[in-house]
């Protein structure tokens, strides 16, 4: 087939403004599929969660040093979290709370 290279060239933009509103209605109709083809599988790949265990991926050994609770420190009785002195709000029956459970 001959290409004629000195005719103006038509965009999808320029044929889509000549179509008549029933063309554009049919070729909608058509182009449209009630079913959706998803991959699971590859979509779940995508996804990166946050604080997953990568180490075995690295090769390296994650090694962290566990300290004691100091004598200037508690344990909240809400939130379990230990918090230096500074940060205790209350001390009711035994029960130490710190300021973000207060």
């Amino acid at each position: 087939m001959a290409t004629d290279y000195d005719a103006p060239r038509r965009s999808e933009a320029d044929e889509l403004a000549e179509d008549s509103l029933e063309e554009l209605k049919a070729r909608r109709n058509e182009n449209q599929s009630g079913v959706v083809d998803v991959d699971e599988d590859a979509s779940a790949e995508n996804f990166e969660l946050p604080g997953a265990d990568l180490s075995g991926l690295s090769g390296e050994d994650l090694t962290v040093k566990v300290v004691p609770k100091q004598a200037d420190e508690f344990t909240c009785s809400v939130c379990f979290l230990v918090h230096h002195r500074s940060r205790l709000a209350e001390e009711a029956n035994g029960r130490l709370i710190c300021r973000d459970c207060a």
